[in-house]
């Protein structure tokens, strides 16, 4: 039975669009936490439609508060209402497009009110350094911050933080003209909005936490010589006792980006493991 104390819990805001079935991602991110961290509280935030197969695995099925926000092709508008929508006072808030595959240590988020991901790897486990997709960030001094993964407490500065949040998405032209105008982007992002508001409130410093830490596999931050437009072009997937990208064994926590890496297979494998 899962713990009903709700204290600690996953959040995972999925909306599909024409081309992906966030949903489905979800629940396969789901069982891989359910694998090594059986009880775990999980809940999904959509206003989709969830499989009956698929609800065993979660806790709650909330459905996204208020106006859909989301416009664009990522549906990433309503990402700062999870504050607002957790049933947990303590959240670790996932991307759909990821795998756990190690045990979730809660205790070093004591000292963090709310903390983000700074720092990530390459499938081979090294750190990347690589700044191709970093260039808004470096040119206007943002946070070097990665809304993937990350973590808050219910608290009235984190509430305080997703306010000015929802205020950045909602108007985020504005925004991103007064503090990024060097190498403007001409979307919304959520690494860009999160790290404006870290940056306006003056919190980046204590709002990190260098233990949050996912391998990224994004065909840019793997350090190769020759960056192939995808990254499974350059990289081959073998499943056995877990999953093996080029031999590597893969551990922590897996942000694999492109959707064709959960085929039914890989599925299947996350299946029998729960």
């Amino acid at each position: 039975m899962r713990n009903l104390k709700m204290s600690n819990g996953i959040c995972i805001v999925a909306q599909n669009n024409k081309q992906t079935d966030y949903v489905r991602q979800t629940y396969g991110l789901a069982l891989s936490i359910l694998a090594s961290n059986p009880n775990t509280n999980i809940s999904i935030i959509t206003n989709d439609i969830v499989q009956q197969k698929y609800k065993k695995v979660f806790d709650h099925i909330i459905e996204i508060p208020w106006d859909d926000l989301a416009k664009q092709q990522w549906k990433i508008e309503n990402r700062w209402k999870v504050y607002h929508c957790t049933p947990y006072r303590n959240t670790m808030v996932f991307d759909a497009d990821m795998l756990v595959l190690d045990k979730i240590n809660w205790d070093y988020h004591d000292h963090n009110n709310l903390a983000f991901t700074t720092n990530v790897s390459t499938y081979r486990q090294e750190t990347s350094n690589n700044r191709y997709y970093r260039k808004t960030f470096d040119a206007n001094l943002l946070p070097n911050i990665y809304t993937a993964m990350y973590y808050f407490k219910k608290h009235p500065e984190v509430k305080e933080y997703f306010i000015l949040l929802e205020l950045i998405v909602k108007n985020w032209q504005y925004f991103y003209k007064k503090y990024t105008n060097v190498k403007m982007q001409n979307w919304c992002s959520m690494d860009v909005s999160a790290a404006i508001a870290l940056k306006i409130l003056g919190i980046q410093s204590y709002c990190t936490n260098e233990q949050l830490t996912f391998t990224h596999l994004k065909p840019h931050m793997q350090n190769f010589t020759q960056v192939p437009s995808k990254i499974f072009d350059a990289c081959k997937i073998d499943i056995d006792d877990g999953i093996y990208i080029n031999g590597y064994k893969q551990k922590g926590v897996l942000h694999y980006v492109e959707d064709d890496f959960l085929t039914e297979d890989v599925l299947s494998w996350l299946e029998e493991q729960v």
